[in-house]
């Protein structure tokens, strides 16, 4: 069974074809609060660097990320920091 870390990974990989992408699980650091589980794999933050962004506005790549990781957020990625930009930017 894959870890959420590396299912996020996979995914934005496919989507973005991203030239750098960390994804980092946060999910420690958010322990007793909202959303967060025993097992972890809650919480996340993700830096993304895609020329698929180009052109697009910070709350466009915003909405795009979460689109991709729409299965994640049902089967319960509750948090994702999202630190994103463009080729270009």
């Amino acid at each position: 069974m894959t870890s959420r870390s590396e299912r996020i990974r996979t995914r934005l990989m496919q989507v973005f074809s991203p030239s750098s992408l960390e994804v980092i699980d946060d999910s420690a650091k958010h322990a007793g609060h909202a959303g967060a589980s025993p097992e972890g794999e809650t919480h996340y933050t993700v830096k993304i660097v895609s020329s698929q962004f180009d052109g697009m506005n910070r709350v466009a790549i915003q909405r795009a990320v979460n689109k991709a990781l729409a299965e994640e957020f049902e089967t319960g990625l509750h948090a994702l920091s999202i630190k994103a930009r463009s080729e270009t930017a």
